[in-house]
């Protein structure tokens, strides 16, 4: 018994055809479809719940346009494309086996506009290029380069090994802010707590017992009773230069300010300049080893960087490089790279052997980055604790100190 289904498909010259056919399955549906040489897109069954809900489904799936990959989900595409790819199994037939065990709406809608323009004779990275959300600049440039050198399933093992490197770099950063920013928000939790809802309280108690409060308790008491009375704005003066600062951030001079503390703020700062500069390194390596050209690498190690003052300081030796001179002296001019990466940097550029200088590099920044992350993570949690008692400590003996007082004063009596 046959079926109209309701389609959208592509014809020859990329115009998209709508209409409906009679099949037995959706399966056999799209056979038909692509035996009229035409490339389906959308198959569905005309009339009734499923329909519907298959309408729906497909609704749900076009607003995945926006949405991106899962973490993971790209690194794990790309080892299994370079391995399907090594293993002889053509692009399009890997292609749409990816697509169809893609987990995420957003990226199985990317696969399938991916696979779709291939069929329509796009090269990989033309097809990859619309959808910047899913694949960076770097990933297409990747894989332009490999297309050129024929080598696309060793630049897709390449860029696996570039995307599992940042993902576990991206994994220390995280593991050494958790912490501080959970304790933070405990420390100011519990000291609000103290301050608005139990040291208030305390004030008749003191009134009764009619002796000079210490100036400890003064200065605390004046402390607890402002932000009782004034709560709404401290914490609406916090969320205000909290927005106020995110807006100046995204203002070109403000971004540059902002990276620049980054790279000089006190205990995070040496953690947060190891991780740009392997940054940095692996992705000018990877690009190099990829065999895309070295203007074109510095313009992506720049636009990638994650660091306006490390951006800067790439353009300069791109503009050295463009007009002949030197790649290392404008980083050797530059306070941010110490002279090891300029000194193999300058070895690399002279012996042609930058791009493994480069990951030499990374890979030592990756071993002092794990090695900052672990001395952070010892040393915040007894700074944190020890803030944590001096905020509570100081409270409690500040409400204390008047019976303390008291004492006194009746023994004395």
């Amino acid at each position: 018994m046959t079926t109209k289904f309701k389609f959208e498909a592509k014809d020859a010259a990329g115009k998209v055809v709508k209409g409906t056919v009679s099949a037995i399955s959706q399966a056999d549906a799209m056979a038909d479809l692509r035996r009229r040489n035409l490339t389906p897109v959308d198959v569905t069954k005309a009339g009734g719940f499923l329909s519907w809900f298959q309408k729906a489904k497909g609704n749900k799936r076009g607003m995945a346009r926006r949405s991106s990959a899962r973490r993971g989900e790209l690194e794990v595409f790309t080892r299994q494309l370079s391995t399907m790819l090594g293993a002889g199994i053509p692009m399009l037939e890997a292609l749409e086996i990816l697509a169809d065990q893609a987990e995420s709406p957003g990226f199985a809608f990317c696969l399938d506009r991916v696979v779709n323009d291939i069929r329509s004779g796009s090269d990989l990275s033309k097809s990859m290029e619309p959808h910047k959300r899913v694949f960076s600049h770097i990933y297409v440039s990747m894989i332009r380069a490999g297309e050129v050198s024929g080598q696309i399933d060793i630049i897709l093992t390449r860029l696996a090994d570039y995307l599992e490197a940042s993902a576990h770099l991206r994994s220390e950063i995280k593991s050494a802010m958790t912490y501080p920013v959970i304790s933070l928000v405990l420390v100011i939790g519990i000291a609000s707590f103290l301050m608005i809802g139990i040291v208030p309280s305390f004030k008749p108690v003191f009134d009764s017992l009619e002796v000079e409060l210490p100036a400890l308790t003064v200065f605390i008491m004046d402390i607890a009773f402002f932000m009782r009375d004034y709560w709404y704005l401290i914490f609406g003066g916090m969320f205000g230069a909290m927005a106020g600062i995110k807006a100046l951030c995204k203002t070109p001079k403000g971004a540059y300010v902002k990276d620049q503390f980054m790279l000089r703020v006190p205990v995070f700062g040496i953690l947060f300049k190891k991780v740009a500069l392997s940054r940095f390194a692996r992705t000018f390596s990877t690009l190099i080893k990829s065999g895309v050209p070295i203007l074109g690498a510095m313009e992506i190690v720049s636009d990638t960087a994650g660091n306006l003052v490390i951006s800067r300081v790439v353009d300069s030796a791109r503009d050295s490089v463009r007009n002949g001179d030197s790649l290392s002296d404008p980083f050797s001019k530059s306070n941010i790279f110490p002279p090891m990466v300029v000194k193999m940097m300058a070895i690399g550029e002279r012996s042609g052997a930058l791009d493994s200088l480069l990951e030499k590099i990374a890979e030592f920044y990756d071993q002092q980055v794990e090695a900052e992350v672990k001395g952070l993570t010892s040393m915040i949690e007894p700074i944190m604790i020890a803030i944590m008692g001096v905020i509570v400590g100081g409270i409690v003996l500040a409400v204390f100190l008047p019976i303390f007082k008291l004492q006194e004063k009746l023994s004395g009596g």
